[in-house]
């Protein structure tokens, strides 16, 4: 499922400006994907391209804004590019013959701090070489290094491909199944697909489409159904279910309807154990616990989208925490890469993340876990809210 640009491996292109990062993306990929130019600044905003790389296959590759950008504007660039750092997981720094400066050993530093692998490219070696004392100087942070001339070699994408995959964390090597260690060939899985108001029209969204994929790739049989005939297809089977996986919101009329000897759970939480980390989820919804009226709560989402009467992050969450708690809590919502200041907040409740990548997620846990603010998702949320969660997290443990 590398297909999905939530799924690819994100591949941050960083380095001081004018040492040819634009160059060297346009080189590698065979396009002209981003502008390039004498003048300092040209790169104004992260530039996003995903491309097919054999053998690593779908990847993103996020061209950032120089580091040592003094124009008018360089202070939201570089601020930009250093966000872009919460969605890269590998990170290209590209610098000349001049070597490193301070501007490229900081950026090394929150790689090694983010856990993101990275390489150094050292450019425009048709101009002229790098010494051996500054070739020496970048070695003593990595032997991950790539010496080209992006305007002259024409084996460029070899030769990056194969860095690459010696980088490449274990992670994206094997590849993770969203249901694959759940479920053996032949087994049947239900997925309950409420098709309501924020149902986009002539389509699933995507997790759904998503999980009835794995399935298929994992030699399974998927039955889709909506709540209401949820009850007579598990007549029709012959067999029951490995597993039910239903839309959190429709969590409270499937647990009544699936028998207690079937495993159930959502796709946000097979979206929390895919792209996060499950157990600090959990450990975090139980911060509800302690919730008292005037407390902050974020409510985070990942994308943006039209939002409806009844929508999920402004009114249906924050209603059954309210029930939940007995108390008025105060809810903020927040959308997009980007991460808003977290002191003061009692608790964080994410979205799903389909529509961003596994770094992005874990960058979040970690800004979260540094705040001292526990973190949770929709999924946990709504479970826990309703007292059924140990039932939707139960197929996990056994």
């Amino acid at each position: 499922m590398k297909e999905l640009k939530s799924n690819r491996i994100h591949i941050g292109i960083y380095g001081k400006t004018n040492s040819g990062k634009s160059t060297f993306l346009n080189a590698l990929l065979n396009q002209e994907i981003s502008i390039t130019s004498h003048v300092a600044g040209t790169t104004t905003d992260v530039v996003e391209k995903s491309a097919e790389l054999f053998p690593v296959g779908a990847v993103t590759f996020l061209d950032t804004a120089g580091l040592d950008d003094t124009t008018e504007l360089g202070g939201k660039r570089i601020e930009k590019t250093i966000n872009a750092l919460n969605r890269t997981d590998i990170g290209v720094i590209v610098c000349d013959y001049n070597g490193i400066s301070e501007y490229e050993k900081d950026l090394i530093t929150r790689f090694e701090v983010l856990k993101i692998s990275y390489m150094v490219v050292i450019n425009k070696s048709d101009v002229e070489g790098i010494s051996p004392e500054k070739l020496r100087e970048i070695e003593s942070f990595t032997k991950n290094i790539l010496q080209i001339s992006a305007l002259r070699d024409n084996n460029l994408t070899d030769k990056f491909v194969e860095l690459l995959l010696k980088v490449l964390p274990e992670e994206f090597v094997n590849d993770i199944s969203m249901l694959g260690d759940l479920i053996s060939a032949d087994e049947t899985v239900v997925f309950v697909t409420p098709i309501d108001k924020e149902a986009p029209r002539g389509r699933l969204i995507l997790p759904e489409v998503q999980a009835i994929r794995d399935i298929l790739d994992n030699n399974c049989i998927a039955c889709v159904a909506q709540v209401p005939q949820l009850e007579s297809v598990l007549s029709l089977l012959n067999k029951k279910p490995k597993l039910v996986v239903t839309d959190s919101q429709a969590f409270r009329e499937v647990d009544k309807i699936v028998p207690s000897d079937i495993s159930l759970t959502s796709f946000s939480i097979l979206l929390a154990r895919l792209k996060g980390d499950l157990q600090t989820f959990v450990d975090g919804v139980k911060a509800l616990d302690n919730i008292e009226t005037g407390d902050r709560i974020l409510i985070a989402e990942s994308c943006t989208h039209h939002r409806i009467e009844d929508d999920i992050a402004q009114v249906k969450i924050p209603n059954l925490i309210r029930k939940k708690t007995g108390t008025e809590p105060i809810f903020e919502n927040y959308s997009g890469h980007d991460f808003p200041d977290l002191t003061g907040y009692k608790l964080i409740v994410h979205c799903g993340a389909c529509m961003t990548n596994k770094r992005e997620v874990l960058s979040r846990i970690m800004l979260a876990k540094s705040a001292g603010v526990p973190i949770t998702n929709y999924g946990i949320t709504i479970s826990y809210c309703l007292g059924i969660l140990s039932r939707a997290i139960d197929v996990f443990e056994k």
